[in-house]
């Protein structure tokens, strides 16, 4: 069997076919077994995101506890919430630990439903690995049952065959998100359509950051604000089926090369050094002098709105230079549930329900994952945000998504996007030059993936 990139024990687990054929209670071909359905459905997860959406529209649920532990369906059932955090990749460890157990498990210790993320959900619905089953074993139709969904969100849960292995209630097409004073003082407007034209693709923003500048003001604030909008749009997979060796896409170059040009030109703010800390947490703020982020829905919901210590209203959404996804989590029924009639029943409730999806997207701001429904919430005011001044911003999130082409993933794409820009991160900051930074990403992806052979750069 060829090598997997799961973790080094599920990996081993499963060149000994530990995890192939691990007892599953449904048939093939869309019929599930006649068993009698377990008294636990153990769920795994990374935060209460999922299990918020459970009790918001899955119509079995009774009742949750106080701590959000046991969630108990009308038929008794108890649905026990397993949150592991994703930092340092702790949920997929706790998660790769259960899996090897799966096949021996007691029946009310067996995984039956897991979360992904598009980072990795490669690694969970490729056929070899066999621990997300096929939604045609669970008696779901793609074609039929889930018709209404984005299609790129399809391929990306769905394994190299084209066999749908997962299923998402979200769809996170990405906007520019700006400030609307900073608009007002540098265009002289800030009406989303006009502001549209000044960022509408690459060469005309970089004249638009220009004008920014001159004004005192950063168009982003890191060079890792964009890394999405051209990873997201690699033409080949950072590694082919089958193959050991990383090919660095142009589209990642084009991304070092312009991060470099800008951050030289003072268009980005050289004293926030990547995502997910403090700095690029206090430049969402009032003070802060950047005057855009890109983000999905979730960004703005989860990410933006928290760090915004202003009134509500300060901001508005647009069109991105460039169509790009960011995220998604996407569900999966383990191999050898000993609940396939319930998870079935939970997937389609959260992913195939065009009115649960609409509630949801209502309710949480989620842009959710059915065409029709979205198409009809960008026209309908009900749908407004007053944390963007009334806005409706499905109107910018549904041609976006129409128009989105996922990029070719691999079992190895977490780690090429996080070394990647870890590497070129240091090169950016002035801490190394740049052809350290290839050779430090060389290195440290051969130690994330110990089979990786050969990296070749597209230049």
């Amino acid at each position: 069997m060829k090598k997997k990139v799961i973790a080094a024990l599920l990996a081993a687990s499963m060149c000994a076919g530990v995890l192939t054929g691990c007892g599953g209670a449904a048939k093939s071909g869309g019929e599930t077994a006649a068993v009698e359905e377990g008294k636990v459905i153990n769920i795994y997860s990374w935060n209460e995101e999922f299990r918020q959406r459970v009790e918001a529209v899955y119509p079995e649920v009774k009742e949750t506890s106080a701590d959000g532990t046991v969630t108990t369906l009308n038929d008794g059932t108890e649905i026990h919430w397993i949150i592991n955090p994703n930092q340092d990749g702790v949920y997929q460890q706790k998660l790769d630990e259960a899996l090897l157990k799966q096949a021996d498990a007691a029946a009310d210790d067996k995984v039956d439903i897991f979360l992904s993320e598009t980072d990795y959900v490669n690694k969970y619905t490729d056929a070899d690995a066999d621990v997300a089953m096929p939604l045609t074993d669970l008696g779901i139709d793609p074609e039929k049952d889930l018709a209404d969904q984005y299609g790129f969100t399809k391929t990306t849960a769905s394994d190299m065959e084209g066999v749908q292995r997962g299923s998402t209630w979200q769809c996170c097409p990405g906007l520019l998100v700006y400030r609307r004073d900073i608009a007002m003082d540098v265009f002289g407007t800030d009406d989303p359509a006009a502001v549209g034209e000044k960022v509408k693709d690459w060469d005309t923003i970089k004249n638009t950051a220009a004008e920014l500048k001159a004004k005192g003001y950063y168009t982003f604030a890191s060079y890792a604000d964009t890394f999405r909008l051209y990873g997201n749009s690699i033409e080949e997979s950072w590694v082919k089926q089958g193959e050991t060796t990383i090919k660095v896409d142009q589209k990642i170059m084009d991304w070092i090369n312009s991060s470099k040009e800008w951050l030289d030109a003072g268009y980005l703010d050289k004293t926030v050094k990547g995502q997910w800390n403090d700095d690029w947490n206090k430049s969402m703020g009032s003070e802060s002098k950047v005057f855009a982020f890109l983000l999905p829905a979730w960004g703005i919901d989860f990410v933006l709105k928290p760090n915004w210590d202003g009134d509500d209203g300060a901001w508005a959404v647009t069109n991105p230079p460039q169509e790009y996804n960011w995220g998604g989590s996407y569900i999966h029924a383990c191999t050898g549930t000993d609940n396939p009639e319930h998870v079935k029943d939970i997937i389609l409730a959260l992913t195939g329900n065009k009115d649960n999806l609409l509630k949801i997207s209502k309710d949480y701001s989620d842009f959710t994952n059915t065409t029709s429904g979205m198409q009809e919430a960008a026209k309908d005011e009900a749908f407004a945000s007053e944390f963007l001044k009334g806005q409706n911003p499905f109107e910018y999130f549904a041609p976006v998504a129409e128009n989105i082409k996922i990029a070719p993933l691999s079992s190895y794409d977490q780690g090429c996007v996080e070394l990647i820009q870890n590497s070129f991160s240091d090169y950016l900051q002035g801490k190394v030059d740049y052809e350290k930074a290839k050779v430090n990403f060389e290195t440290a992806i051969k130690e994330r993936y110990p089979d990786i052979t050969e990296v070749q750069w597209s230049e």
